[in-house]
This record gives structure tokens, C-alpha cells and sequence, in this order.
């Protein structure tokens, strides 16, 4: 048990499981209570559990840092999500899965991906592996505004692909950023991105918005393309007669 104070409530096996648990996420247990539950054995060999603890505000940054380093990736994100945890806690889990994203498998990396704390969105969205990145593009808390800070020039070509089959292809403000990144991105003959990419993205465009963007963007084919589909009646198959 714990020196720093009398336990007060009743450990497991005398206090069932199911309020055990309940008591966890108790405001203000007794002092020492949170400590000495995490060192019962079957606490320690249940990450859920020890999450508890290890997010609640009332135990020390020693017994933080210790359990922290213990916990899975899944129960760091949870963790790095909640807005009931003690803050440091979430500051540290998130600096935890920064240092074990390298290691993580793709799959893992897919599942992160959806339910990453934003401090770790720039690093996801660097990731060369479309599937992941198409992932990302799912994350609940993910907004327009996000993702348009997030897509910097240059594009690359695993971005781009997972932006075009992803729910943002029709928002126009991230049909615009995706123009502007797309512009630098193909002064580089070997990132892998072509000019057809841009045509979904001019499309999601109203036609007022189309001639705004042509006066955003640098590489002379892409502005002639853009202003091409600006054209009122312009057909799909009559663009690349009007670029040539």
C-alpha cells in the first residue's frame, strides 16, 4: 500500500470488479487509493484499467511518468483524446505515440491514423502510404480548416490520391489549397503528380471560383487548364483541345 495516506475504499477482491472500476474514474478518491490500485497484479496486466489511472488528475507526475511508458498505443490515444485527463497526461502520451509511430506496423499505423490527437496530424499526413493517409482522411475531428493548414506545398503524389478518393473533393476551400499545392508540386518532374490530377478539384469548383484559382496557381498548362474549364459550356472533352 501506499505511505502517502490512509485507503479508506476497499481493494479488489473486496470491492467488486464492476465498482472497482467505477470508483477509477472517481473525482477524488481517498489519497493513496489510485496508487495502490495500480499496483495490484491484475490492474498492471489490464492496460483499461491503468488508464484510469494514469489519465486522473489527482496522482502524482512519478506514478504518471511510470504507467505512461506501459500502455499500449490504443489505450495512449485514448488517453491523448480525452478531454477529462489530466493534461500532462495527454501531453505525454501524445510525445509516447510520436516516438513509437516509426515502429508501428501499416495496420496500426491505419488505425492511429482515425483517431489521432492533432499534435500528430502533420506527422500522419507526411506518411508516404496512401492507405494511411486515406485513414486520416477520415478522422472524426478533422475539419475544413485543418486540413487546409495540413495541405502545404509541394503535394505529393500519395496525398494527392488520397485526397481525390476522399469526402473533401467537393469542399471548395480544400479544392483550392489542393490547386495551390498541386502547382508547386509539379515543378518537380520525379514527385509523381500529373496535370489530370487537377481536373476533380476544377471541377468541384463553381465557375466564379474557377477564375479566382487560375489567378492562385504558377505552372502555365495548369492556369491555361483552369481558365479552360472557367469557360462557360466547356466540356470535359473539349478541355485538352483548348490546352493545346
Amino acid at each position: 500500500m501506499a505511505e502517502n495516506g490512509p485507503v479508506t475504499w476497499p481493494l479488489p477482491p473486496a470491492m467488486p470488479w464492476p465498482q472497482f472500476r467505477r470508483r477509477l474514474r472517481h473525482p477524488a478518491p481517498p489519497p493513496g487509493w489510485l496508487e495502490a490500485a495500480a499496483d495490484l497484479d491484475e490492474v498492471r496486466r489490464r492496460p483499461l484499467l491503468l488508464r484510469w489511472i494514469a489519465q486522473h488528475p489527482r496522482i502524482g507526475a512519478h506514478l504518471r511518468a511510470r504507467l505512461l511508458p506501459t500502455l499500449p498505443w490504443r489505450t495512449l490515444a485514448s488517453i491523448a483524446q480525452d478531454a477529462s485527463a489530466h493534461p500532462q497526461a495527454r501531453q505525454h502520451a501524445t510525445e509516447r505515440l510520436n516516438a513509437l509511430w516509426p515502429g508501428l506496423t501499416m495496420g496500426e499505423r491505419r488505425s492511429l491514423a482515425m483517431a489521432a490527437p492533432r499534435p500528430l496530424w502533420p506527422l500522419i499526413w507526411r506518411n508516404r502510404d496512401r492507405r494511411v493517409l486515406e485513414a486520416f482522411l477520415l478522422h472524426p475531428r478533422l475539419g475544413v480548416e485543418n486540413l487546409v493548414a495540413l495541405v502545404q506545398p509541394p503535394l505529393t503524389a500519395p496525398q494527392a490520391e488520397a485526397l481525390q478518393a476522399s469526402r473533401w473533393l467537393e469542399v471548395v476551400p480544400v479544392a483550392h489549397q489542393v490547386l495551390v499545392a498541386l502547382d508547386r508540386g509539379l515543378e518537380n518532374p520525379d514527385g509523381g503528380l500529373v496535370l489530370g490530377m487537377a481536373s476533380p478539384w476544377i471541377k468541384a469548383l463553381p465557375e466564379e471560383e474557377r477564375l479566382l484559382a487560375a489567378t492562385r496557381v504558377a505552372n502555365p498548362a495548369l492556369r491555361r487548364m483552369v481558365r479552360a474549364w472557367a469557360a462557360p459550356g466547356v466540356e470535359e472533352g473539349d478541355l485538352w483541345d483548348r490546352l493545346d
